[in-house]
């Protein structure tokens, strides 16, 4: 890559053009927006930059063995050819990443399937349903290699977990949305893939009885990998007959591992829980499928057919503390609520016309001691809205001198996460 473009994207194709890329950048002072599969340039602020850093050709899976429960993959790899190298050795990325795509994504992406990368749900943290047993994002990458905004390439951790000496850098790139390098290898943890999965559905709970049945679910010995509650509209849009055809509210009590244990645990579930009202079960194909749809959020529909989508909040709020803050934000903003993670997070669709929602959104959320992030808006409504929490000053502080050591010329999706950082 001797000469640079000047145009609007430079895409480099390894991993020493991207050093080359961001010298460039650097030395011109361009402002660069980092991408890789492009499925979440609409999470977060509008990024204020010159120029797109492409980084898709950044994908290969570099080294995978499967005996060490390690893979290493270039950044840009899509998350769908992770999971199908994986499902080959019945293995998985245990963190159970959300794919946002179809959140923002036209009817023409969706058929032409998801684009999103490994790095990129690194990059922002993003976990699903299993993050209540597993852990998130963060958890399971155990080292990188990456150029930061000072045009230096460095790497962190290694192939082991027992790797850090020092700071721990993975935590801390994991979940800066690219305001501080652009990673070009991952390496992560991988786990089995549990033998059998089943999901036993509770019918016709109000959203105070579900969350309590889900925490007393999470609080047992049955070793609960997912707990959701779909309020009646987010039910009916279920590609699962079971839910959508069960014309109440339906909460959801995850199990997976060895068959013999999974049948054992789920019958003590059904003994535990089926004094609340009627119950069934899911198994295989049909618990894969209701588990996608809440991990990518995707129950809550866009709104109205040709209206532009609902603005989507995503809450995390102690457990006992979400069906009263959803009950307050629905009579405030004629929001539509759905909940993960036995309660502690709580997807909120509010209507569009709803100018001051994001103002009831952190007070409530506030009120309960949690957080709040902004996951779908208008750019207009992102670059005036807080979308991320709004820090403190003295952690407001902390997060510019990172960013200003990392990245001093500001050159690495500026404002992508906040004002001026």
């Amino acid at each position: 890559m001797a000469a640079l473009p000047t145009g609007e994207v430079l895409k480099p194709a390894d991993a020493e053009q991207l050093g080359e890329a961001l010298r460039w950048a650097v030395a011109e002072t361009r402002p660069l927006e980092v991408v890789g599969g492009g499925t979440k340039r609409q999470l977060g602020r509008p990024v204020q930059s010159a120029a797109l850093l492409d980084l898709s050709a950044l994908s290969k899976i570099e080294n995978y063995e499967p005996e060490e429960l390690v893979l290493s993959a270039r950044a840009a790899t899509p998350l769908a050819e992770i999971e199908a190298a994986l499902a080959a050795r019945d293995q998985m990325l245990a963190f159970e990443p959300a794919d946002y795509g179809r959140l923002y994504a036209t009817a023409n992406d969706c058929a032409n399937g998801s684009r999103a990368t490994l790095g990129g749900a690194l990059a922002c943290n993003l976990s699903g349903p299993r993050r209540i047993k597993a852990g998130a994002a963060r958890d399971h990458l155990l080292g990188f290699k990456a150029v930061s905004g000072r045009a230096e390439t460095f790497k962190a951790g290694g192939r082991v977990v027992k790797n850090v000496t020092g700071y721990d850098l993975c935590k801390l790139l994991a979940g800066s949305y690219g305001t501080l390098a652009a990673m070009s290898e991952v390496t992560i943890k991988v786990l089995p893939a549990p033998e059998r999965t089943r999901t036993v559905l509770l019918f016709g709970l109000d959203d105070a009885a579900a969350i309590g049945a889900l925490g007393a679910a999470v609080a047992s010995p049955h070793e609960v990998s997912g707990a959701a509650h779909l309020p009646v509209p987010a039910a009916r849009r279920s590609a699962v007959a079971y839910v959508s055809g069960a014309g109440a509210a339906v909460t959801a009590v995850r199990v997976e591992g060895f068959g013999p244990s999974v049948l054992a645990r789920c019958a003590a579930l059904r003994a535990q829980l089926g004094h609340l009202g009627a119950i069934e079960e899911l198994h295989s194909k049909h618990s894969l499928t209701l588990w996608q749809e809440v991990r990518d959020a995707t129950l809550l529909g866009a709104g109205a057919e040709g209206a532009a989508p609902r603005p989507l909040w995503r809450l995390s709020v102690p457990p006992s503390e979400g069906p009263a803050v959803a009950a307050r934000l629905q009579a405030e903003t004629e929001a539509e609520a759905l909940f993960d993670w036995a309660g502690g997070l709580v997807w909120l669709a509010v209507a569009p016309s709803a100018d001051a929602a994001h103002e009831a959104v952190r007070a409530s959320v506030a009120a309960a001691g949690g957080h709040a992030t902004l996951i779908r808006a208008a750019p207009e409504v992102r670059a005036t809205v807080p979308v991320f929490q709004p820090q403190p000053p003295a952690l407001a502080a902390l997060s510019a001198r990172i960013k200003a050591n990392f990245d001093p010329a500001g050159v690495l999706n500026p404002g992508r996460m906040y004002a001026g950082v």
